[in-house]
C-alpha cells in the first residue's frame, strides 16, 4: 500500500466547500440562514469532539460555554446600535474560555461518570443561573437588536445584519476552526491528549502532564464552542437560559457519535445530518421525534464509527479492498468433478 495520502481524500472536502460557497448565490435566503445555523451547530459539536473523541471524556456542559459567549454579546450590545465585532467576540470567547478553566479544573479530578456526572452538575448549576437572575432577562431571555458589525474608522468591513455577509462570516469561521483542530490532533499535543485517552497509566509513566493537557484541550474546547454561541445569537438576535441546558448539549453529543469521533469534521457532517433530519421530519410527520430517534439509533448500530464509514466505503482505493491470495489456483473443471 502506498504511503503518500490518496488525492480522493481531499475530493468530498473541496466538492463540499465548493457547494457551500456557491449556495448563497442560488439558493433562497431562507436556506442560506438554515445551512448558517447547522453550520454553527457544527462548529459546536467540533469542539465537543476534542474532549470527546480525542480526549475520552464525555462532557455535558458543553451548551453552558456555547450560551454564556451569548449571553455575553446580549449584556454587551447597546440596545439601539450594533456592537463592535472587534471586541465582543474576544470578550465572548473569553469569558466562555474562563468558565471552562474554572469547571475544568474541578471537573478533571473525576474519572468515568463521576466526570460526566460533575459537567452535568455545573451545566446545569450556570442554566439557574441565568434562568434566575433578573440582570440577563431571567427566564424570558434577552435580545440582541442588532447583529454585531466590523468598523475601521466610518468604513464597514462587515454587517452582520446582510444574511449574505454573516453566512460568509461564519463559512470561514467553520474553516479556520477545522484547520485549527486539524493542527491540534496532528501535533505532539494531541498526540498526547489521545495517549492519556487509550491509557492513562502509560502516559503518566512516560512522562506526560496528563492533567495539564486535558485541562488545556477542555479550555480550547470551550472556547471554540463560544465562538459558536456568539454567532448563533447573532443569528438569532435572541439568548435564553435554555442555550446552557443539557438537552443542548445532549444533542450536540448526538452529532457527534453521528459524524464519528475520530474525525475533526466529522461532528460537522453529524450536525447537517441531524438538523437535516429534524427539517425533514418535521415537514413529514407530526411524531417526528420519534422517527428520528429510531434513524439515529439505526445509523449508530449500522455505523459504530459514524457516517464517515460510508465515505470510506466510496472512496476505498482498490489495493485497500480484500485481494485474492497470490498462491491461490484457478479452478479447472477437475475441482468441479
Amino acid at each position: 500500500m502506498s504511503t503518500q495520502r490518496d488525492p480522493r481524500a481531499w475530493l468530498v472536502p473541496g466538492v463540499l466547500l465548493a457547494l457551500a460557497i456557491a449556495l448563497p448565490f442560488v439558493a433562497p435566503t431562507y436556506y442560506v440562514q438554515f445551512i448558517s445555523k447547522a453550520l454553527i451547530m457544527g462548529i459546536l459539536a467540533m469542539s465537543l469532539n476534542l474532549v470527546v473523541g480525542y480526549g475520552g471524556l464525555v462532557s455535558l456542559c458543553h451548551a453552558a460555554f456555547f450560551g454564556i459567549a451569548g449571553y455575553a454579546l446580549a449584556l454587551a450590545s447597546p440596545k439601539y446600535d450594533p456592537a463592535s465585532l472587534w471586541w465582543t467576540l474576544p470578550l465572548a470567547v473569553a469569558a466562555s474560555a474562563a468558565v471552562a478553566a474554572v469547571i475544568g479544573s474541578l471537573a478533571l479530578r473525576t474519572r468515568g461518570i463521576y466526570f460526566i456526572m460533575v459537567t452535568l452538575a455545573f451545566g446545569e448549576m450556570l442554566f439557574f443561573f441565568f434562568h434566575d437572575s433578573k440582570f440577563a432577562g431571567g427566564s424570558d431571555g434577552a435580545f440582541i437588536y442588532n447583529k454585531p458589525s466590523m468598523m475601521l474608522g466610518n468604513i464597514t468591513l462587515l454587517d452582520l445584519e446582510k444574511p449574505l455577509v454573516y453566512y460568509f462570516v461564519v463559512l470561514a469561521v467553520l474553516v479556520a476552526v477545522i484547520a485549527l483542530l486539524t493542527m491540534i490532533v496532528r501535533s505532539p499535543f494531541g498526540h498526547a491528549l489521545a495517549a492519556a485517552r487509550d491509557n492513562e497509566r502509560r502516559a503518566r509513566a512516560l512522562g506526560f502532564p496528563v492533567f495539564r493537557v486535558r485541562l488545556t484541550a477542555f479550555v480550547i474546547s470551550g472556547a471554540i464552542a463560544g465562538i459558536a454561541g456568539y454567532f448563533a445569537a447573532a443569528q438569532f438576535g435572541f439568548v435564553a437560559p435554555q442555550m446552557l441546558g443539557w438537552h443542548l448539549s445532549a444533542t450536540v453529543l448526538v452529532m457527534v457519535l453521528i459524524g464519528g469521533q475520530r474525525s475533526v469534521a466529522g461532528p460537522l457532517v453529524g450536525a447537517l445530518v441531524l438538523i437535516g433530519l429534524e427539517e425533514v421530519l418535521k415537514a413529514t410527520t407530526e411524531h417526528w421525534k420519534l422517527a428520528e430517534g429510531l434513524i439515529v439509533i439505526l445509523i449508530v448500530l449500522m455505523l459504530p464509527n459514524g457516517v464517515r464509514d460510508l465515505l470510506k466505503m466510496v472512496l476505498r482505493s482498490p489495493e485497500d479492498r480484500p485481494q485474492p491470495r497470490a498462491d491461490a489456483k484457478p479452478m479447472t473443471e477437475a475441482d468441479h468433478g
